[in-house]
């Protein structure tokens, strides 16, 4: 499976638009330390978003094939990367996924569970560097 993006400038700093084979579009930025504008969101913060968007999906249908009556979801991301060497990986990523409606804790613990530690891609491709935590939360 192939997956094709294009980047073009918007710009004479950082700001970037990427461009899905489907047409739809979003921006990054960088940092205003490095002479970003702070316009959108950062590489390393799309990749938070990247994982609570993939690890959210999973949730939903897993909860929905288990019948449980899901009305809305929030996740909270908090990722801690490292601060030393030129390279600043995560080294610790916590979710906290609110999930409101007449949902059963232990299958909700159960679908979260089941998307960090099997389905999720984007967790799974950032398991080698950060530790994944997570908690489940009915509202």
């Amino acid at each position: 499976m192939k997956t094709l993006i294009e980047m073009r400038r918007l710009d004479d700093a950082f700001h970037l638009e990427a461009t899905n084979d489907t047409g739809n579009t979003l921006q990054t930025d960088g940092n205003p330390e490095i002479g970003g504008g702070n316009k959108a969101f950062r590489p390393m913060q799309l990749l938070l978003a990247a994982l609570g968007g993939c690890s959210t999906i999973d949730v939903l249908m897993i909860l929905k094939k288990q019948r449980q009556n899901v009305q809305d979801i929030k996740i909270r991301i908090e990722g801690e990367r490292n601060d030393e060497g030129d390279i600043k990986l995560y080294h610790h990523i916590h979710l906290v996924f609110e999930i409101f409606g007449d949902v059963q804790q232990d299958k909700a613990d159960k679908a979260v569970a089941l998307s960090i530690e099997k389905y999720c891609s984007v967790a799974k491709t950032l398991e080698p560097t950060a530790t994944l935590t997570w908690e489940t939360v009915i509202a």
